[in-house]
């Protein structure tokens, strides 16, 4: 019989990253949910530049990641203030996304100014004890991103996609800074599919160390 969640020791903070369309926030909250956890959620629709950069890229794109930056750094501080009186916490992002972004949508100039405020601001970020890196191929989330229908994110090209899911697996391919769990999220659901669900829970609770990779078979909807 599977042990009760209040009598595992569990990841008092789990972050969830993979690219645009992926999953993050769904499963974010369904996380919180069942481990009673205080979900963490970024909140792009504050960003005033993102409409235009989705539609003109390279004349926003540095506004549009400055925003971000320190949008995700006074989360990340808030936090850390709010874990004096919370103990678990589940983020849809690391800090480190938001570079992957950048180096994605800014040119040579650009870049060299964003690192300099990006090494200054992102010192103190704490680490994840569990991150959960969701991959999907492009096909996938051009295909989820048009079903969830939010008009400006219809601009998004394939060719971003395709740089920006690059960008995420080289990044992940020597992280090292906490427990890694890789889902290949093309071939499961886990917004309504509960065994692919179950399955994911149990390794949560099974407190992995490393990096594991999870290649489950196609989930019959």
């Amino acid at each position: 019989m599977k042990p009760a969640i209040n009598e595992i020791p569990l990841p008092k903070y789990i972050a969830i990253e993979g690219p645009i369309g992926v999953g993050k926030t769904t499963l974010a909250n369904r996380i919180a949910a069942t481990f009673n956890y205080d979900a963490f959620l970024e909140q792009p629709a504050e960003n005033p530049f993102l409409k235009n950069f989705y539609r003109n890229p390279s004349q926003s794109a540095l506004a549009t990641q400055l925003f971000f930056l320190f949008q995700r750094m006074q989360q990340i501080q808030d936090l850390k203030q709010r874990s004096l009186f919370e103990n678990v916490r589940v983020a849809d992002f690391l800090i480190e996304k938001d570079r992957l972004f950048a180096e994605v949508t800014l040119s040579n100039e650009e870049m060299s100014l964003y690192d300099k405020v990006y090494e200054h601001i992102t010192l103190d970020a704490p680490s994840p004890d569990l991150v959960i890196y969701l991959q999907a191929p492009i096909e996938i989330l051009k295909e989820r991103i048009t079903k969830r229908g939010n008009i400006n994110e219809q601009y998004l090209t394939l060719d971003y996609l395709e740089r920006l899911n690059d960008a995420y697996s080289r990044f992940f391919l020597d992280y090292k800074s906490a427990p890694l769990l890789i889902i290949n999220a093309a071939d499961i659901n886990l917004e309504s599919n509960e065994s692919d669900y179950e399955s994911l829970v149990t390794m949560i609770m099974s407190n992995p160390k490393g990096t594991n990779f999870v290649n489950p078979q196609p989930s019959i909807i």
